[in-house]
């Protein structure tokens, strides 16, 4: 089952589903990463006949292509402001 592409793209499309309804920037890198390997099954070749062949390989791939499509949209995108909070003072100390 999880070598067939449409199941690749409902699980892309819930997830950035849920980016909407909590945005996050967290589901986007996972549904991007889902819609890339929808693709790849939707292509086939060697890529996707290797991964057929194996759940853990099919996992670790789409933990990459979702890793890299976060960095991406994080470099692209950036921190939003007021995100970090840097503390100058500690508040124990007189």
């Amino acid at each position: 089952m999880w070598a067939l592409w449409w199941v690749w793209a409902i699980g892309a499309v819930a997830l950035a589903t849920m980016e909407v309804i909590l945005p996050a920037y967290l589901f986007l890198g996972f549904a991007l990463g889902a819609g890339a390997m929808a693709l790849i099954f939707l292509i086939g070749g060697p890529l996707a006949a290797g991964l057929v062949a194996s759940f853990p390989l099919t996992a670790l791939v789409f933990a990459i292509l979702s890793l890299a499509a976060w960095l991406i949209l994080r470099r692209v995108l950036g921190v939003r402001e007021g995100q970090i909070k840097v503390w100058d003072r500690d508040i124990n100390e007189d």
